[in-house]
């Protein structure tokens, strides 16, 4: 007889589907709507310092400007 997983229904058995990436959590932590990204000089800043390490909606870096290292 086959062993039953109990904790097959737990929530907390249940990992999120997918972790904010560093640009949510900025975004979150500014207490930001997308429609405020653009004038953030704070997110303009930390979008500047990480580019090229980070994950950055290209609609934005091309908003603000910005290449991104072609070697990620």
């Amino acid at each position: 007889m086959k062993q039953v997983n109990r904790r097959f229904t737990d929530p907390a058995a249940i990992a999120p589907a997918s972790l904010p990436s560093s640009f949510e959590e900025v975004v979150r932590a500014l207490n930001l709507s997308p429609e405020e990204y653009l004038n953030s000089a704070r997110l303009r800043d930390w979008v500047f310092r990480n580019k090229d390490q980070k994950y950055v909606p290209s609609e934005l870096l091309e908003a603000f400007g910005f290449e991104v290292s072609a070697d990620l």
